[in-house]
């Protein structure tokens, strides 16, 4: 059995000729990404639907606890401060995002934190919410000032380290995503060809008939199902927003 491993098809690609970008090209990842964000406005829309002061329902109770658990999170990651001008929303957007993008992987779809570029626009977005608040609490001066400290000569490491942090960021998101649909393909793989090398040792029809079924991949990928696209997803998604909140949070001390 053949390992297929892919980036994002391209779905649709209108020939416009733009100069430097060439043709408007919609891949996977788009799609999906705009199908994972319909998914979380219909799951928003039900959970708040019909909400009340003292909440009576199930989905506005669990939507009161996932808002407590992100203010506390911003909060104790980032301050009151940022609690106040409201990080909050934000941070629970990315996490949303992140983890249904990652988790779509297990109903067949191409998961839009298997493509680079998917978290190169999020970590560019974190950057550019640095860089604000570096400004914010410094002024410009204080933010060029920055780059030379403690000492001048850190100048090229302190700009490196500046530009490394999205790049790190969305490196590490990607590299625990794809390599886990990679490993998964691979177990997958490795089954089929074990089930039909077992089962191609019965001699006659009923040997041959089985070896072309790969009976081996009932079930048993489920188990590593379970790390690699559920718990790893979630956990990923988790990882990035906490690094999120301890960037913009250390940058707004100066």
């Amino acid at each position: 059995m053949n390992l297929d491993v892919h980036g994002a098809r391209v779905l649709v690609e209108i020939p416009v000729n733009i100069p430097v970008l060439g043709n408007i090209v919609i891949t996977e990842t788009v799609v999906n990404t705009w199908i994972v964000m319909a998914v979380i406005l219909g799951l928003i829309l039900f959970m708040t639907h019909g909400m009340q002061v003292h909440a009576r329902t199930k989905r506005q109770i669990v939507a009161e606890f996932i808002v407590k658990k992100v203010n506390g999170m911003v909060g104790e990651n980032m301050g009151e401060h940022f609690l106040k001008v409201g990080y909050a929303p934000l941070i629970c957007a990315i996490m949303g995002l992140s983890a249904l993008c990652s988790l779509s992987s297990m109903i067949g779809m191409y998961a839009p934190t298997s493509d680079l570029s998917t978290l190169l626009g999020w970590s560019l977005m974190v950057f550019v919410l640095i860089t604000y608040n570096k400004f914010r609490a410094g002024g410009p001066l204080g933010y060029i000032k920055g780059y030379f400290e403690p000492i001048p000569v850190l100048l090229p490491f302190n700009i490196i380290s500046e530009f490394a942090t999205p790049l790190s960021m969305a490196f590490r998101h990607f590299g625990n995503i794809a390599s886990g649909s990679v490993i998964t393909g691979l177990i997958y793989a490795a089954l089929a060809s074990l089930s039909a090398a077992i089962f191609h040792l019965i001699p006659g029809v009923v040997g041959q008939t089985l070896s072309q079924i790969p009976l081996f991949q009932v079930g048993l990928p489920a188990i590593f199902s379970i790390y690699f696209d559920l718990f790893s997803s979630c956990l990923q998604a988790f990882i990035f927003c906490m690094l999120t909140m301890m960037y913009i949070g250390s940058a707004a001390e100066g």
